[in-house]
């Protein structure tokens, strides 16, 4: 659980600060239990409100303008997705202890898959890219940019930092040459079209072994579709890489992309949470070394 602070600029959160703010703004829910939850998630603590409620907040700055965004944006994608996701319930103000707006969800049943110890691994494959798909399908026209949806290139400076970064801790002549490899490919030539953005084993619930639910939608948008593929490398086994793969209906060169984003994001997080969030600097390194282990395939 990451109750431990990650951020130089994030703020106080505990069970009896929620419970303040939902009692003066949500009186009908005061006196709700309050539980914070075990959670790897950086940008949002999570609190379970009685048996059916769960209250989001952003930890700092740079994940409030997502409150808003979730809150316009889910109850429109989730009517077209084949699983659950986050249903609002209420947008709760800026308080006397808290300066941020915040949100109330319905609970969400299923847990965290964890890498290396999926259940059904197969099973999962399919119902992830049922997921990608059912979301790619979802008109874009007046969807917002998604800021993972770009060309790789716009992730050069911040990759080659952490890179340095990790120098002794990875081996980074060979991520180093991935990362050129991922470079090289051709840029995304079909229609923008709407991804999660953040599709990781911390945003998905499993219920035995099946995909249950899909959380966290504050990066999804409109670009790239390419970026929902890192959940291949950061989830999946091999074989249900594969699975997930076919299902998608990727190319070269869109799997390729999406490869090259899940090596950028794990670059960019490890060395940043390597003391803070130990369970995602684990799935970054294990992400790492799932890249280093397959062979490069050109598109």
């Amino acid at each position: 659980m990451c109750a431990m602070k990650m951020h130089a600029d994030e703020v106080d959160l505990d069970a009896s600060l929620v419970g303040r703010l939902v009692a003066e703004q949500f009186p009908a829910w005061a006196g709700l239990p309050v539980e914070r939850l075990t959670s790897s998630g950086t940008e949002n603590a999570m609190f379970r409100l009685g048996p059916d409620k769960v209250v989001r907040l952003p930890r700092r700055p740079g994940a409030v303008e997502s409150v808003a965004h979730e809150q316009r944006w889910l109850p429109r994608l989730a009517s077209s997705l084949p699983v659950p996701v986050p249903e609002p319930l209420g947008q709760g103000r800026p308080g006397e202890d808290f300066p941020w707006p915040w949100s109330v969800y319905r609970w969400l049943e299923g847990g965290n898959p964890v890498a290396g110890a999926v259940e059904e691994p197969e099973s999962l494959a399919r119902d992830l890219a049922e997921f990608v798909l059912a979301l790619r399908r979802i008109d874009p026209h007046d969807g917002p940019p998604n800021h993972r949806g770009v060309p790789l290139a716009t992730r050069d400076a911040l990759t080659r930092e952490a890179i340095g970064l990790l120098e002794g801790r990875i081996d980074t002549a060979a991520v180093s040459a991935r990362w050129e490899e991922a470079l090289r490919l051709p840029r995304h030539g079909g229609p923008p079209a709407w991804a999660h953005g953040d599709l990781m084993p911390g945003n998905v619930l499993v219920a035995r072994g099946r995909l249950g639910a899909v959380i966290d939608f504050g990066t999804a948008g409109v670009g790239d579709p390419a970026v929902d593929l890192i959940i291949g490398w950061n989830l999946l086994p091999g074989a249900a890489r594969e699975t997930f793969r076919r299902a998608v209906g990727a190319d070269d060169a869109e799997w390729a992309r999406g490869r090259g984003w899940a090596l950028s994001i794990s670059l960019i997080q490890l060395p940043y949470y390597w003391d803070t969030n130990p369970a995602l600097a684990a799935n970054s390194r294990h992400v790492i070394r799932e890249i280093l282990a397959e062979r490069p395939a050109a598109p």
